[in-house]
């Protein structure tokens, strides 16, 4: 499910980040890397793409309690590895850039780099597009309610009184206290 794939996304992503900062970290090799393209590589890995794939994570989880419809799994999917695919088209050679000396913040550069720099803006553009596609096919059809509608506890394993109340949930969702359960997540009677 896409709410699942996007957060194992998230763990692979900020590991790879994880694993480059392992490296930023050895003093000898930091002198050589400091200020380059490597180090650009490494805080999108964690930052950008760490707080996006967790972001996405969160908003497939939670769309069909928010907006009453599923968002159609194929879209979830084809949005996850086409963003995926497209991120690591773009950060990854720019690892690649930082250990070949690519300094960052230069309007200019030697020609020896201008084919990984190619191929990042070319993973970028299609990393823009993804989240086009995301905005205009995902968000806006769901939040206008356009879609299948979603049942109160779309996810198996949802557990909580959030998931207790239809999709979307009400205002004023309990009118009463509800009782609950002895693990306090279910309402009874």
């Amino acid at each position: 499910e896409s709410p699942m794939l996007w957060a194992v996304g998230f763990i692979f992503v900020f590991t790879m980040g994880g694993f480059t900062g392992l490296i930023c970290s050895v003093a000898p090799i930091d002198i050589q890397i400091q200020d380059t393209y490597y180090v650009v590589a490494h805080f999108h890995y964690v930052l950008v793409a760490g707080s996006l794939f967790a972001l996405f994570a969160g908003f497939y989880y939670w769309a069909p309690k928010w907006t009453g419809v599923m968002v159609p799994e194929w879209k979830g999917k084809l949005h996850f590895w086409w963003s995926l695919i497209a991120f690591n088209v773009t950060f990854f050679p720019m690892h690649f850039l930082g250990l070949a000396g690519m300094p960052r913040r230069y309007a200019d550069y030697p020609m020896q780099f201008a084919d990984f720099n190619a191929v990042a803006s070319v993973g970028a553009f299609f990393f823009g597009f993804a989240q086009v596609f995301f905005i205009f096919v995902v968000m806006i059809p769901a939040m206008r309610g356009k879609g299948q509608p979603a049942p109160a506890k779309p996810w198996e394993g949802a557990e909580g009184l959030e998931w207790e109340v239809p999709s979307p949930a009400p205002f004023h969702t309990f009118e009463n206290p509800p009782k609950l359960d002895a693990t306090a997540t279910r309402v009874i009677g």
